[in-house]
């Protein structure tokens, strides 16, 4: 019976690396198209890859470019959006992200960030969910193990230095618990999408007898609040807000 599953696991393993060379050489390919100009090409190659479920920032990114050159402003944009995810370092997909917005009609200002709400974003943006939540568990732990070196400790003087060295610990184990569900809720209410519709109408109900509130272009950035049938509710960096048909955009 192991020599059954180990036979199946060696043939797994085999099929498996099989299809990353296929689609590595489907990926050299497609990069080979796009050096020729033929982007259309290497648009429709790099897709065959998503399509297969494997996803890079660099498969991203290299999606972006060949969009930004047939000027699909949208596709352009949510590409190099999907790159800025998984890589936000990377300066080259923020430098090709910032000339694929500048091709964007919307001109949408952005509501700065004030008083208590700026320092605690700024603080909580400082580690991840899972950075804030280890140095919780951190703190907890060695809030315990102080505490019983508080507790067996002979002298005041040594007393006194756990004590106070502990109650400071646990504390920061508390506020560190406090960011990461405030990293945790940030990450839950966003839900952004770009604009795919060269022109699309976005009104005040989930209908098309409400009256149109305003305007959107390919390209541009939304935060997606609700859904009701084939209606986003949609809000704006500088604060508005509207409905718009599900088909006009897609979430990232």
């Amino acid at each position: 019976m192991k020599t059954v599953l180990y036979i199946l696991m060696i043939l797994l393993s085999s099929v498996t690396i099989a299809q990353e060379q296929d689609l590595n050489s489907v990926f050299e390919q497609a990069n080979t198209l796009y050096n020729e100009g033929k982007y259309a090409e290497a648009i429709d190659k790099y897709q065959s890859i998503l399509d297969s479920g494997m996803h890079s920032s660099e498969l991203f990114f290299n999606l972006g470019n060949a969009h930004y050159k047939l000027n699909h402003v949208g596709p352009s944009v949510y590409y190099f959006e999907k790159a800025l995810e998984l890589a936000p370092n990377d300066k080259d997909i923020k430098n090709n992200i910032a000339y694929a917005r500048n091709m964007t009609i919307d001109a949408i200002d952005v509501v700065p960030e004030v008083g208590i709400s700026k320092l605690f974003n700024s603080i909580t943006s400082v580690l991840s969910f899972d950075g804030w939540a280890i140095l919780a568990v951190t703190m907890f732990i060695l809030f315990v193990v102080l505490f019983i070196s508080y507790y067996f400790a002979e002298y005041t003087n040594k007393k006194r230095i756990a004590f106070t060295t502990s109650l400071t610990v646990l504390c920061i184990g508390f506020l560190a618990l406090f960011f990461a569900f405030h990293n945790y809720n940030i990450k839950q209410n966003d839900n952004p999408a770009i604009i795919f519709a060269q022109e699309s109408e976005v009104r005040s109900e989930p209908n098309l007898s409400s009256q149109e509130a305003f305007k959107l272009h390919e390209g541009t950035k939304v935060q997606v609040l609700d859904t009701v049938n084939n209606w986003k509710k949609i809000k704006l960096s500088d604060g508005k807000t509207g409905w718009i048909t599900s088909s006009d955009i897609k979430l990232l």
